[in-house]
Parts: C-alpha cells; structure tokens; sequence
C-alpha cells in the first residue's frame, strides 16, 4: 500500500475559524501536560509515566470542546518525539522533546476519519467537530484511494489549509529505466545546479528578489508600539506584522514551486539522476558565507522531490558521497587538481587539454560515479 496526500486551501467561516484556533490551543496544552508529567515520573521514579489526554479533561473541562482524535494524535507525536530521542538503532537521534511555545510553535493537528468522519464533499471538506468547510478543491483523489485522515494548519500568513491523506494499492509501474538516459547534477550556489550538459537549473533568487521590500516593512514596523521588549503589541503592530508574514509566503510560495516544476522536468525526462549526498545545513553556516544563497535555492528540497517523483516512475536517484572529488578530477584523463579546492577557481583547465567549467565538469564525474555505483554498488 501506498499513501498520498492531498493539500486543500480551506475557507473557515468565523465559527470554523475559532474552533481551529481552540484545538490548536488545545492540542499544545495536552502536548505540554503530558511532557510535564513525564519529566516529573522520571525524576520521582526513573521511568517514564505513560499518560495519554483524558485524564486532563477533568482538570481542564475546555479540553471536551475539540476533536478527541486530535488530542489523541498528539499523544502519538510526542510518542514519537521520546522514539527518535532515545532509539539506539536510529543513525542520528534528535534531541530530547522541548515544550511548545504558544507564541513560535506551529499551529497544526491531525484528526483521523472514521466511517466518513473526514470526506471532500462538492467543494467542501468535512472534518469532525467543525462540520463542511468551503475549500478549493483543484484536485480531486482518484475513485480507488481510501481516505485515511486529515491535517489541518494554519500559515503565519493566517490562511489555513487541509491536507488530506489518502492510501491506494502501490501497483509498482511495469516502467524499466533505461541507465544510459542518465544526467548529472552539480549544486551550484547562483543557478541551484549545473547539469554534465552546462545546462543551469534556475537563475532565480527568490528571497533577494523581496528582500528590499520586505527589509522596508520591517522597518515600519520596527517603529510601532509593540515593537519593544515586553510591549503590549498594538492592533497596527498586528497588522504590519501580518503583512510582512504575506511577504515570506509569497517568497516560499515561489520558490516550492519552481522547485516542484525542475524536479518534475527531471522525473520526465531521465531515467537516472546522479548528484552529491551534501549536508545542506553545514554548508548554509557562517563559516561558508553564503547562508542566505544556500536556504534561497532550497537544494535540499529539490533532492527530496526528485526522490520521491523518480521512484514513483520506477526510475533512480543515485547519490554520490560527499568526499567523492568531483570538483578536482578531470572527467578526460583523471587527473586530480589540487587548485580546484580553491572555489574562486572556475574552470578546469588540464594538460590533456580539457578547458571547462568547473561546475560542468563535476557534474560529468558525479554522472560516472552515479552510474558505477548504479552497476556495481558503492
């Protein structure tokens, strides 16, 4: 089985809109009562107290008002907060759960259907305890997919969403990739990438492109009452602040979908994709100064959705390792280039005679290692 969501942009109606707001409240709270007992367990016993949110409905009456699934689905989350901090067998564990701020957490939860609890009627999604909400409804899921559940949020921007989750039988495509239909892909800081063509993927910047806009914004509001430290935030500080979160929407707006429509041009049209298995955060710090080029291109992202959109094809996203000297090789003859660690550096130049971009030519290296270890294995 396979699952696939769904992401509807909801219209609540005033009512609607102060229900949501109250089990996203809700949710935070039993999130931090259960997380408050557990910490206090351990220090008491040395285990971890398993609580689960009915026990908090007497205590907090206001708790009976929302969707009793999407308190429960909070149990699961923080279930799954202890399960990556303390599983052994995980390659990388996170940090132990913190506490939700009412102010920077995110204003989501997650209810389940049950037996037509959750459903896309006309033009509408119904979900429990809020009745039909009026959404746009620009894809409709296909007459097998068994509806499983619904995640509502809320942007920083204040329009609120639904992504619904469907589940269908995962019938693998009889598709068989052809590993000479293969392309190479180099991360490039100003285009996202070059390909082993010289082909650039995006020239676009989309958060500089609104930086003196916004930075404008942020100055206004710089200047309201509410802006300082322990202020009481005014209805205008509110306001401007709204508008600069429309701002970084719109921003992230573009650049998902660009992202989505090279990722999907890729998918079409090759069969293997080779590119480097980069840490994209370490390479967004201080130490390399181009953080804010690094988190513009969303290199990161663009890997993720290639990941999934090739395997839906039956086809291959190889990663090449990180140490791997794409950059110093010269794809004609081998030969290593101690120069090239030098990033100011920008072509190739060798004594086979090779002179080429340098950014051209890692991406031809990355596209035969890709596909040796395609063959081979790593």
């Amino acid at each position: 089985m396979g699952n696939r969501a769904i992401k509807y942009r909801l219209y609540p109606t005033t009512e609607q809109a102060v229900l949501f707001a109250k089990t996203f409240g809700c949710c935070r709270k039993v999130y931090n009562l259960m997380l408050a007992e557990k910490i206090e367990s351990y220090k008491e016993t040395g285990k971890f107290a398993k609580v689960t949110p009915a026990k908090y409905k007497t205590e907090y009456p206001f708790l009976k008002e929302v969707d009793s699934l999407a308190l429960a689905n909070t149990q699961l989350a923080l279930q799954g907060a202890f399960r990556n901090c303390f599983d052994k067998t995980r390659k990388t564990r996170n940090g132990f759960p913190k506490f939700k701020s009412a102010k920077h957490s995110r204003k989501v939860y997650t209810t389940n259907n049950q037996h037509g609890t959750v459903a896309i009627i006309g033009n509408t999604i119904r979900l429990p305890k809020i009745g039909r909400g009026r959404a746009v409804i620009h894809r409709q899921p296909k007459a097998d997919w068994i509806l499983k559940s619904a995640t509502i949020s809320q942007d920083r921007d204040g329009k609120y969403y639904a992504a619904v989750l469907f589940e269908y039988d995962d019938i693998s495509s009889s598709y068989t990739a052809d590993i000479t239909n293969a392309i190479g892909l180099d991360y490039a800081s100003d285009g996202l990438y070059v390909d082993d063509k010289g082909n650039i993927g995006s020239n676009h910047k989309y958060y500089r492109e609104s930086q003196k806009k916004l930075a404008k914004e942020q100055r206004k509001l710089s200047r309201m009452v509410g802006s300082k430290k322990g202020e009481v935030k005014s209805a205008n500080y509110q306001k401007q602040q709204a508008k600069i979160n429309k701002i970084y929407r719109h921003i992230a707006n573009q650049r998902f979908d660009n992202l989505h429509k090279r990722s999907t041009e890729i998918a079409n049209q090759y069969d293997v994709v080779c590119v480097e298995d980069l840490n994209m955060r370490a390479m967004a710090n201080k130490g390399f100064r181009n953080g804010k080029s690094t988190l513009d291109n969303g290199y990161g992202m663009f890997l993720n959705m290639l990941a999934y959109k090739l395997a839906e094809r039956n086809k291959h996203l190889v990663k090449v390792n990180k140490y791997f000297p794409s950059s110093q090789r010269c794809h004609q003859c081998g030969k290593l280039h101690s120069e090239m660690k030098n990033l100011a550096v920008r072509k190739m130049t060798c004594d086979c005679g090779l002179v080429m971009s340098r950014d051209q030519n890692a991406a031809i290296n990355i596209k035969k290692e890709g596909l040796r270890i395609l063959k081979f294995g790593a």
